[in-house]
């Protein structure tokens, strides 16, 4: 505590004497991380403001003192100035870097990181703004800590579809293996697996989380679609590249989600030419071709809908896929038979509508929406893949008009 109070004395003329106590525990929580570890990772606090004080706090625990850095100062003025702005004298505090330490270069902002050391302990100092910190992380602070150990460490992250808990209790016993390790992550409609080792070499570590990943892959089989992408989405739109296929949506409570998801994805130009938001009854009528007499007979939000709203866009857009999601977000809305959080999806290849209905219990709007539309990338991910996705039911584009095909197809449901 001695210690503690005698940092923050050398600080307090950079923070006004009412933030005190707020110093102290940002400089406890410095000193107790450097007491736990060898390196510690701090990300946050090296703007101009003058409550960014990260890098005179970890500086002082250091003893350690921060200079101007003309180089910096230039950087950030260049910056300002391509931006038809100009630097104001705040931002000189940007280009203070530590003098026994040294900077560490962000190629991607005006703030330049710092690597303070210190009797066998350092702290690394990055950006709170995430593209400028996983930017700096992968091309400057990894690759200084790797030097610095005498082993490797090799990952591989699964894409796993389904909840976490039942995710969870399938692969529970992977979960405690202490190399490679393996952790589990929640994600929207899905879950993200991470496998850890730690090896001699970079080949040894690949080696052992690929044997550790066969494991998860017998347990959890084709839910496991994709390692190391951003989402579904990507997948989705690579599998389209490799087969050599293209998609459609047509959208109502999602309001062009899905479509968003997918351009999101670079290159899905060669897969995605375009989709509708349909979400007035007529525009389901005008564009995709709903009739009105399914609409007033089944409800907007049902399962015939959904079939034809998929059909009529593969129709309307020559696409090999498409897909549909019609369904009540809330909060409001909604009735005894159709909840807000009632999703029917559909997915149409060949000429055969596979349509799904999906609950999400909650009713929150953001997540209803964001669950259907990851349910309508699984499932177009599946008839990418050539497979009939499961929990569907199938309806033709010869059946559409049938009104016996319809009412069994409405009543698999409603019930």
């Amino acid at each position: 505590m001695a210690r503690v109070k005698g940092v923050i004395g050398a600080l307090l003329p950079f923070w006004e004497a009412a933030h005190a106590a707020e110093l102290a525990q940002i400089v406890e929580a410095v000193e107790r991380a450097l007491s736990a570890s060898e390196v510690t990772v701090v990300t946050g606090g090296l703007g101009p403001t003058a409550d960014d004080l990260t890098k005179e706090t970890v500086a002082a625990c250091f003893g350690d003192e921060l200079a101007f850095d003309e180089a910096e100062w230039d950087k950030i003025t260049s910056y300002f100035a391509r931006t038809g702005r100009e630097a104001t004298p705040n931002n000189r505090k940007q280009a203070m870097v530590p003098t026994k330490g040294h900077k560490i270069i962000n190629n991607h902002g005006t703030a330049p990181g710092a690597w303070f050391e210190q009797d066998g302990r350092c702290a690394v100092l990055m950006p709170g703004v995430p593209h400028e910190m996983k930017a700096m992380w992968t091309e400057s602070v990894r690759p200084l800590l790797m030097e610095r150990q005498n082993c490797t460490l090799h990952s591989v992250t699964l894409r796993v579809l389904g909840g976490e808990s039942d995710i969870e209790y399938k692969v529970r016993d992977l979960l405690e293996n202490p190399n490679p390790t393996a952790a589990i992550y929640c994600k929207t409609g899905e879950c993200e697996i991470r496998i850890t080792a730690r090896a001699r070499s970079d080949e040894d570590g690949e080696k052992m989380c690929r044997a550790y990943a066969k494991k998860f892959y017998d347990m959890l089989g084709d839910a496991v679609y994709d390692e190391d992408v951003a989402g579904l989405e990507e997948t989705v739109v690579h599998t389209l590249q490799e087969k050599g296929l293209t998609i459609s949506t047509a959208e109502s409570c999602t309001g062009g989600l899905i479509a968003q998801r997918l351009t999101s994805v670079s290159g899905s130009s060669e897969v995605f030419g375009y989709g509708f938001v349909t979400y007035w009854e007529q525009a389901k009528a005008k564009l995709v071709g709903v009739d009105p007499a399914v609409i007033e007979k089944y409800n907007v939000v049902s399962a015939p809908v959904a079939a034809q709203m998929a059909l009529g866009a593969a129709k309307a857009s020559g696409a090999d896929i498409a897909v549909s999601v019609t369904g009540v977000a809330g909060p409001t809305g909604g009735d005894e038979v159709r909840p807000v959080g009632t999703v029917y999806l559909g997915a149409a290849r060949d000429g055969v509508a596979y349509v799904k209905k999906l609950f999400v219990s909650r009713p929150d709007r953001a997540l209803v929406r964001a669950r259907a539309a990851q349910a309508a990338l699984e499932l177009a991910l599946r008839l990418a893949q050539g497979k009939v996705p499961a929990g569907t039911q199938a309806l033709t584009a010869a059946q559409q008009s049938d009104d016996e095909a319809l009412a069994a197809l409405d009543e698999v449901f409603v019930r």
